[in-house]
């Protein structure tokens, strides 16, 4: 759009490494550790350096995949210094000699090149990791802080699955008391508890399919792909698996997405890739699939039985995120680990167990194969990388990047200065966001009457808000593809219908695992339409809500908007009428959305949330303050008023941070404020 990025100046929290991994130990783990400290430390909104002595043993890739998951542990950005690893690797993929001595004689001038690891600067806080206490880890089975030992996942896969198990139970029974008739609910509650299993026969084998299953393993994602240590490591250990006469169960859906094409290169040429092929691990494509929710369907023998049996399987994977319903909406729990680890819970099939003391399987000898007899060694993975990553490989593959394939030249694209929409198309259809858009605009007023959509708790993902993966036949969005004609083998998945807002709309707060507690027992797009205590989807109940020309407002606790940055997560929200959202805390990239979409961010006094001050969710709402001109993170009043009449008064402050962000809200937007600002340049 043309703007300047504004940012408020941020704290810079230094992260002093010490020490060195050891092995066995990979950058995966490492990150996973770095994701749980951070995560502890609350370093939203601030800048992380990472610097000590530690960074001698670390590679560029290896510091990649650190970075890369910023948004996992909330940082704006994870950064390191330029030193003689950078240049290496700059030598090694393949760029001149004169652009590596650029960057290195620009590097130093500039005082950026580091030379003294002992060196530290300034920072607003220092955390100390000591890289050998990192450990062989994985992190679930609904967040990428989540991090735990592989001894332990064994035990948290079986509390998850009795948690699961008792809150269903407990919702379908009501409160159960023995001493009051409980009896029989009682002894229910009980048999829902114990471990669920099912006969299924895949591709001619038959296999018992039960609670803690993993049900699809996936190397996945740009960042652990992106790290050449890890590919090869698990490469090397499908090759070991193999020839020991391992095999992955048929009911595991497997798969390999690398985020280049290099990846897939150099396993074909150290003959690593026929191995992981053997084990299921095919390439299916370049990219985001199962890490963003682009899974695909289970064979139909497994998605049936996860439906009649209700059972409690899971998904193991090598990406960024493992969110609710965001792998898939038949998984219940996401496991994140290295890709060597995927490979070996793939050969397991089931999440409940403990790989240090039980043994993947059966050798084609008979005799029991544990982890720890085909685990690489890191010399193994050295020798594997040093024969086959070239800078000629990298030369060849990058010289062609932007050529394609045959099917993407010759896709034909349409000519013109303005786009021609298609009144046909489910894909594409030509968005409400500048209906109603005049040059003058209006001041912003006070919120008053607003109805809350959706009552939320602690750490409402962008998943939760806007999903991304399939679209299901029952969900808002699939009746409507099937209105429009659509097949439901057809309908694909949010992600690839982003350009429909009808399609986005009705998929807004539609997450599979949502729980909203305006409907307690209740999980999915539901909620309940106040006026009237109906039960109904979020689409229809907010579009009841405008029709009647009722504003509404979403109250959550902490860490709203956690995880990726999608638009639609606050695109979504505004074409539902929603005027605010009040929360504990906000991630920071969704907030910077609202507010670029003219939806306000609300955020409770330190030590207030709305069960602290007693709010339910039926109330009705105003926010008074806005009219008499905003400013940045000016205090507001909110006054939610019960049925009863009686009246919860408390302040809030508007996160609207700096000056642009005010102008933007004042607008309605971001959006329209540019419109606005090329119209009149243009006058």
């Amino acid at each position: 759009l043309g703007q300047p990025y504004y940012m408020t100046v941020p704290e810079v929290v230094g992260v002093r490494l010490e020490g060195e991994l050891r092995e066995g130990v990979t950058a995966t783990d490492l990150v996973l550790h770095v994701t749980e400290l951070l995560r502890r430390k609350n370093v939203v909104g601030k800048f992380v350096e990472f610097f000590g002595p530690g960074l001698a043993n670390l590679s560029v890739p290896d510091r990649a995949t650190i970075a890369n998951m910023a948004p996992e542990y909330g940082a704006t950005v994870g950064y390191f210094p330029i030193d003689r690893h950078t240049i290496e690797y700059l030598r090694m993929t393949g760029r001149s000699s004169e652009r590596i001595a650029l960057v290195e004689a620009y590097a130093r001038a500039q005082g950026l090149f580091l030379e003294d690891y002992e060196w530290r600067g300034r920072y607003s806080e220092v955390v100390v990791l000591r890289l050998e206490d990192v450990e062989t880890s994985l992190a679930g089975p609904a967040n990428p802080e989540d991090r735990l030992g592989i001894a332990d996942l064994k035990r948290v896969v079986q509390d998850y699955i009795r948690k699961v198990r008792s809150s269903a139970a407990v919702a379908a029974t009501g409160n159960v008391w023995e001493g009051e008739g409980g009896g029989q609910a009682a002894a229910q509650l009980q048999r829902s508890l114990e471990v669920r299993e099912a006969s299924v026969t895949v591709n001619g084998e038959s296999y018992r399919l039960r609670d803690g299953s993993i049900v699809i393993a996936a190397i996945t994602s740009c960042t652990n792909t992106s790290n050449p240590t890890v590919m090869v490591g698990a490469g090397l250990l499908a090759k070991k698996a193999v020839e020991r006469g391992l095999r992955v169960p048929r009911y595991v859906k497997t798969s390999l997405a690398p985020g280049s094409q290099i990846v897939y290169e150099y396993l074909l040429r150290s003959g690593l890739y026929r191995y992981l092929e053997e084990l299921g691990f095919s390439l299916v494509g370049f990219g985001c699939t199962t890490c963003i929710g682009n899974s695909g369907p289970l064979p139909k023998e497994v998605a049936e039985a996860i439906e009649r049996y209700d059972l409690i399987t899971f998904s193991v994977l090598s990406g960024n995120r493992n969110f609710e319903g965001r792998i898939h909406p038949q998984v219940r729990g996401n496991f994140l680990a290295s890709p060597m680890l995927v490979v070996a819970y793939a050969i397991a099939g089931r999440a409940d167990i403990n790989l240090l003391e039980e043994p993947l399987g059966l050798g084609r000898d008979g005799r029991p194969v544990y982890l720890r007899d085909i685990w690489p060694k890191l010399s193994e993975i050295r020798e594997v990388i040093e024969g086959s990553l070239t800078p000629e490989l990298f030369k060849e593959k990058y010289a062609k990047v932007f050529e394609g394939d045959e099917r993407w030249r010759s896709l034909e694209a349409p000519s013109g200065d303005v786009f021609v929409w298609d009144p046909r198309s489910t894909y594409i259809k030509e968005p409400p966001f500048f209906e109603g858009f005049s040059l003058e605009f209006r001041e912003p007023e006070d919120i008053i009457g607003a109805r809350v959509l959706v009552l939320l708790g602690d750490r409402i993902t962008t998943d939760h808000i806007s999903p991304a993966g399939a679209i299901l036949p029952g969900s808002p969005a699939g009746k409507y593809l099937m209105e429009q004609g659509v097949d439901p083998a057809d309908f694909n998945t949010y992600g690839a219908r982003r350009g429909n807002h009808e399609v986005m709309m009705r998929g807004t707060f539609a997450n599979v695992r949502l729980k909203n507690l305006l409907v307690p027992g209740k999980e999915g797009w539901w909620t309940k339409y106040l006026p009237t205590g109906e039960v109904m989807p979020v689409y229809d109940a907010a579009m009841r809500y405008k029709a009647e020309g009722v504003p509404l407002i979403v109250l959550a606790g902490k860490q709203y908007g956690a995880g990726s940055s999608r638009d639609w997560a606050a695109k979504g929200v505004y074409l539902l009428g929603v005027k605010a959202v009040i929360a504990e805390s906000f991630e920071r990239i969704h907030r910077s959305n609202l507010v670029g979409m003219g939806v306000l961010p609300l955020q409770f006094k330190p030590g207030d949330s709305w069960k602290s001050l007693g709010l339910d969710g039926t109330e009705t709402f105003d926010v008074l303050g806005i009219s008499e001109g905003l400013r940045p993170r000016k205090e507001l009043t909110v006054r939610a008023t019960k049925s009863d009449g009686s009246v919860v008064e408390f302040k809030v402050i508007a996160r609207l941070d700096t000056p642009i962000e005010v102008e933007y809200y004042r607008h309605g937007g971001i959006m329209q404020y540019v419109l606005r600002r090329l119209l009149a340049g243009n006058r």
